[in-house]
């Protein structure tokens, strides 16, 4: 046996005997059995081979071979077969699997079998992009650089980018870049545009709500711009698992797919534990710190010497973590530091130099944000600690799959914080463990995202009357913008008539981008970040703190007409939190179905459709940071905001509402609570954010559409009153929190049932008494039998 293989082998087996001590240390503590909820044991797998396809070129083979890759793993036959076929395909299989290959292997055959062919990578981070580079690199040197590979993204440099244009074969970029420097400049591209083969679309579960909607209208663009240079590419995707990863591809691209989902790749063996830090105060469900919980789960591996990557969901998390592992671990005088941080904001050589000490060993932790979750090489960690739930699955798999890689045995932990989210997922570990649930959803019809990359369709090449784009009447909506100044008619087509760019003003991480800029005043005026209109009312309304790269800055204007927000750096114990007045109204049922409770009419109907949405920002609150203690508040008087978007809402009927055995104010509470619940587990089933998705309660409407009285905004004092406030026949609203919607709405109607039966296991499963910040919402705002009431609700509804 060779020396390196004995070596590994001594070292894998001293890592597991390590990782079990860990386990059975962390058990022992748990005298209650509370705090480890899940010891999820996932044995080694071998791996599943194919040999090397005989349609690959000799030389292609031959460079592989000299990677030590002979032979294929099932899955990576299997889709490379499909794409050499001309088909377009989905590769579905978890971190460290090969999914490189499987779009690599066809799309450098036929560059090597054809010079002319062109193929366009998109990755969703430019540091992805970077890490595929070098993989691509080693491969040109080893076929003496027969092909051209280039990243093309905000960093590459003026001179450089028109050997790209010419000499690219393989060009890798990502969806921003692609909006803003290569589709609005075709002509400079028109090499790589006539032999446009491929479009490989990397870590495709990333490309969901409106990045997602934003992404499929920039696809279309570049379709419709490779049609008009005589090309029609075929896609290659990736995608960590997710329910519906076809369905996604099929949205996306607007063609169809074949999804690859059986892995032939070997992975070592991992404990996965689910640790829920212990309540500290049951009547309040208030538990111990997860951020410190982290930090010493995080030190059992450290000082064993197992090398672990520690995750936090803010930058802010990530350098207090890094703060208390640094001090838990100095280095030796002088010695570089062996705990190191890494998120966006690091320098990219700081972030590369991180990378390869990770590689080679010299750095042992590392604490990161999300950076670090998607497939950039770091090598063979033995830990993943997780500080809080990653917001999805996909994610936290992701986030899991740092750790073992191939071989060798690796732990993760996730640890819980009171989140309801999190909650869920440590206290129903079947769930997580199962089949995927989670579905990706995009809406690319959105009317306010489509109609802005008409705009730059248009600007790109005139728009055809009897051109599609989309689900709309591009007729109608180019003869719109003809009346508004942006769009001429000349015969059969539509030309762009503005100087301005459009592309330029249009962010593919918003909705409008009608934004406020954030202008740092301490010292010389600085621009350092960005909100769009609706969040800028709540995060940097006058009074505000506003968290930058865990800095706190008070806001001190905010200007409407120069839509700029204007800060002072300050060092204060507290947050701001704004109280939001918001109103509902109906303006069209889509679908609406009585819910059925064991077989029988529970008094309650479900429905879907448009909505008007009327919100103000009232007044704020001072959380104290670490204990949430409320201390202070002020009031604003700020515009009010209308939106017109989509909604799911759950109507409780009179019967159901008086048959409920307590007091007005417990039964408010409870229909409050419920909503908190609710939303917390739609976004889990919906895959997105919780700023994603608005909550409010109001009066049914007598029809759809007709004229309610909007009420006054209350004052600040009242607020606390409007719980108080009695319902006859309560809407309970679940709304996408972007104009226009952007697709929640009819999949959380079609999943009712789910979402009922989920919300109560969530609200069932808390050890509080009486309602807490992980189910009902905190205990301070809501009546005593708040938690009681909603379970009521939810039995009712024959959840």
């Amino acid at each position: 046996m060779p020396q390196s293989l004995a070596v590994r082998r001594t070292q894998d087996a001293l890592t597991l005997t390590r990782v079990r001590e860990i386990v059975d240390q962390l058990a022992e503590r748990d005298h209650r059995g509370e705090i480890l909820t899940a010891v999820h044991h996932i044995p080694a797998r071998d791996a599943k081979f194919a040999p090397m396809p005989e349609w690959v070129r000799a030389e292609l083979a031959g460079a592989y071979a000299e990677k030590g890759i002979s032979q294929l793993y099932t899955h990576q036959a299997a889709a490379a077969e499909i794409a050499r076929q001309g088909r377009n395909v989905v590769v579905i299989t978890p971190t460290a699997s090969g999914k490189t290959l499987c779009y690599n292997l066809p799309v450098l055959n036929a560059v090597l079998a054809n010079p002319d062919t062109r193929a366009l990578y998109l990755f969703p981070t430019k540091a992805l992009a970077q890490d595929q580079l070098a993989e691509l690199h080693d491969l040109g040197q080893r076929l003496d650089n027969r092909f051209g590979v280039f990243t093309y993204d905000g960093d590459t440099p003026a001179d450089a980018r028109k050997a790209i244009r010419e000499r690219g074969h393989i060009v890798l970029t990502n969806p921003d870049m692609l909006h803003t420097g290569i589709l609005p400049h075709h002509t400079r591209w028109q090499r790589l545009f006539e032999n446009l083969q491929y479009i490989v679309l990397d870590e495709l579960h990333t490309y969901r709500g409106v990045f997602g909607s934003h992404l499929a209208n920039v696809l279309r663009r570049l379709r419709r711009i490779a049609r008009f240079y005589g090309s029609d590419p075929q896609f290659i995707c990736s995608s960590a698992t997710i329910a519906n990863p076809g369905e996604l591809a099929s949205r996306l691209a607007e063609t169809s797919f074949e999804v690859v989902e059986e892995n032939g790749a070997p992975a070592g063996e991992k404990f996965f534990i689910f640790y829920n830090p212990p309540v500290v105060n049951r009547f309040l469900g208030i538990r111990r710190s997860y951020i410190n919980e982290s930090s010493r789960v995080a030190q059992e591996f450290l000082k064993r010497n197992l090398q672990t990557i520690v995750f936090a969901n803010s930058r802010l998390y990530t350098e207090v973590l890094l703060t208390y592992l640094q001090q838990a671990n100095p280095a030796p005088p002088g010695q570089p530091q062996a705990i190191r941080g890494y998120r966006g904001g690091y320098l990219p050589g700081e972030r590369r130099e991180i990378e390869h000490g990770l590689r080679e060993g010299r750095i042992r932790g590392v604490v990161s944000t999300n950076a670090l979750e998607l497939g950039i090489d770091v090598g063979s960690l033995d830990a993943t600690i997780m500080a809080g739930y990653a917001g999805t699955i996909a994610s936290t798999w992701q986030r899991a799959g740092r750790a073992g890689r191939r071989s060798g045995s690796s732990c993760a932990v996730l640890v819980a914080s009171s989140a309801p989210l999190d909650q869920f997922i440590v206290q129903h570990p079947d769930y997580f463990f199962g089949r995927s649930p989670e579905h990706a959803f995009v809406q690319p019809d959105n009317l306010e995202i489509l109609v802005n990359h008409l705009k730059c369709a248009a600007f790109e090449l005139p728009i055809a009357a009897g051109e599609s784009f989309g689900e709309v009447n591009l007729p109608e909506l180019c003869d719109r913008l003809a009346e508004a100044g942006f769009l001429h008619r000349t015969g059969e087509h539509w030309h762009w008539t503005q100087e301005a760019y459009p592309a330029d003003t249009v962010s593919l991480r918003s909705v409008t981008s009608d934004n406020f800029v954030i202008v740092d005043i301490t010292e010389a005026a600085e621009v350092i970040g960005e909100v769009d209109f609706s969040s800028a009312l709540t995060a940097v309304h006058p009074k505000a703190i506003y968290l930058h790269q865990g800095q706190q800055f008070h806001v001190e204007a905010l200007n409407f007409e120069e839509r700029k927000a204007y800060v002072k750096r300050v060092d204060v114990d507290y947050y701001t939190d704004a109280i939001r007045y918001t109103q509902v109204r109906v303006l069209e049922t889509a679908q609406s179905d009585r819910i059925q409770a064991a077989g029988v009419e529970a008094r309650a109907v479900r429905s879907h459709g448009d909505v008007l949405v009327r919100s103000q920002v009232i007044g704020f609150k001072k959380i104290k940071f670490f204990t949430n203690e409320n201390v202070g508040d002020g009031k604003l008087e700020l515009p009010e905001n209308e939106m017109h978007t989509t909604a799911f809402w759950l109507t409780l009927e009179r019967p159901l509402v008086e048959s409920l055995p307590f007091s007005l104010s417990d039964r408010q509470s409870g229909m409050f609570g419920l909503l908190h619940a609710l939303e917390s587990i739609a976004t889990l089933l919906l895959m997105c954010d919780g700023r994603d998705l608005g909550t409010a309660i109001g009066e049914r409407p007598p029809s759809p559409g007709s004229e309610i009285e909007w009420e006054e905004p209350p004052d600040l004092e009242s607020v606390t009153a409007l719980a108080e406030k009695e319902f006859f026949e309560p809407n309970l609203y679940l709304y996408d929190a972007y104009p226009g919607g952007i697709g929640f709405s009819e999949p959380l109607f079609r999943a009712h049932q789910l979402l009922l039966a989920k919300t109560r296991e969530l609200i069932a499963a808390c050890p509080c008494d009486n309602g807490c910040p992980s189910c009902v919402g905190p205990v301070g705002g809501r009546g005593e039998r708040a938690k009681e009431a909603a379970l009521e609700i939810l039995f009712r509804l024959g959840a």
